[in-house]
């Protein structure tokens, strides 16, 4: 019975089991950092945060209150690589070990990616990747900068290709870290020299493929700024071609892989002997069709010369007068055989209307001693002298009668001749 007893002392319930081993658990360990992938995220509407934390062996129930969590900058969700400040605890209603979170932080690309879009949208509110602000590449360059390592794949593909499409192009190559914390740093001051020298017509900043954590030096503010500030057009060719980098919305032109960059800033040679071809075909057609217009002009001003020598103008002149002469001649035949024409018409006329005519015809004319006309035999009386004029010479008479045109006959009167 005492044994009983005794046993019975000992047993735990289980609210008092959890509730020690709770106590025992936060008392023992103070706050630890803990490091995994969440799965199994959910925020309800109470606003706390339940999450199971875990890596490739094992897993464990966290929570994180909506005080703490209101603190950081975003929101975690599944597949998310974090760490976390915690408390070692155990939730006694359902006896579960689990942390309570106090921080919380992105870790890995999570967190390189968080990193990447602020300081993206930090560059793009302050204009830097506006395209006023680009620069425009030299159509033919004259020297080309290299900024990239002088060991990396990166280089052997650029000299590759531009050996290939100019050959004759000099190259400068700026060498730098492209990879690592002090990459950053490296390659501003590349640049910075780059410039200072000023010895090529563009720069390229390249490197090989790599994950986000490779690439991350061209994600640095400083880097950003020195593509910015830079005088000299940059063409940047950085990773594959699904890879993205601050430095490429910065830069000048993007080019998605550095053998694409090399393409874009070096001339073929090909290319470009058969522009010049091509331009020279046209040059003499020009030259030629010029030489054509300045033939013609030149034979059209010979024959406007020689339109104008003074001899030929004179012989016009000459031929004019001649031409003037003759017209004038044959004007003056017309007229003359005109006003002859109307002469003769008047003479006619005039010879018709001629009291001679009149003679001619058996008529005569009597006259007074007065030499007019007589018309009316009743203006004389017996014994006046009248003429009669014939048409051979005129007859003197003496009135002896003097009849009314009444009694006229067809009988000629007697009359007296002197």
């Amino acid at each position: 019975m005492q044994n009983s007893l005794l046993a019975s002392e000992n047993i735990y319930t289980v609210s008092r089991l959890n509730h020690e081993v709770r106590a025992i658990l936060e008392e023992s360990f103070p706050f630890v950092w803990v490091e995994g992938e969440i799965s199994n995220f959910a925020a309800p509407h109470s606003g706390h945060w339940y999450f199971s934390l875990k890596d490739a062996g094992a897993q464990v129930r966290c929570a994180m209150f909506r005080p703490q969590h209101k603190k950081i900058g975003f929101v975690p969700k599944d597949g998310m690589h974090i760490l976390i400040k915690a408390r070692v605890s155990l939730y006694e209603n359902r006896g579960e070990f689990q942390l309570i979170a106090e921080d919380m932080e992105e870790r890995g690309e999570g967190k390189l990616r968080r990193a990447f879009e602020l300081l993206k949208k930090k560059l793009e509110i302050a204009g830097l990747f506006q395209a006023a602000q680009k620069k425009t590449l030299p159509p033919y360059p004259r020297q080309i900068g290299i900024i990239t390592s002088a060991t990396g794949a990166a280089i052997r593909d650029i000299l590759t290709v531009l050996k290939r499409r100019h050959p004759s192009l000099p190259v400068i190559i700026y060498p730098t870290l492209v990879q690592g914390n002090t990459a950053a740093p490296a390659i501003v001051k590349a640049i910075e020299i780059a410039n200072q020298r000023n010895e090529c017509d563009v720069l390229i900043l390249a490197r090989g493929g790599g994950s986000l954590e490779d690439l991350w030096p061209f994600n640095e503010e400083i880097v950003a700024l020195a593509i910015y500030n830079s005088q000299l057009p940059i063409i940047s060719g950085i990773g594959h071609e699904v890879d993205f980098t601050i430095a490429d919305f910065v830069a000048d032109v993007r080019a998605p892989t550095p053998s694409a960059a090399a393409e874009l800033v070096a001339p073929d040679t090909t290319e470009l002997l058969q522009l010049i071809s091509k331009d020279k075909k046209h040059l003499s057609g020009l030259l030629q069709q010029q030489l054509a217009n300045h033939l013609q002009k030149l034979h059209w001003m010979q024959k406007h010369l020689l339109q104008q020598h003074p001899k030929r103008r004179l012989n016009e002149q000459a031929q004019r007068l001649d031409f003037c002469e003759m017209s004038l001649g044959h004007l003056i035949n017309t007229k003359l055989s005109k006003l002859q024409t109307q002469l003769a018409n008047a003479a006619a006329k005039l010879d018709a209307l001629s009291p001679l005519a009149t003679l001619q015809r058996g008529f005569a004319i009597a006259t007074n001693e007065q030499q007019h006309i007589l018309r009316d035999a009743h203006a004389l009386s017996v014994g006046d002298k009248i003429w009669v004029r014939l048409l051979e010479g005129k007859v003197g008479c003496e009135v002896q009668q003097i009849t009314d045109a009444m009694q006229l006959t067809l009988e000629e009167p007697t009359a007296s001749t002197e």
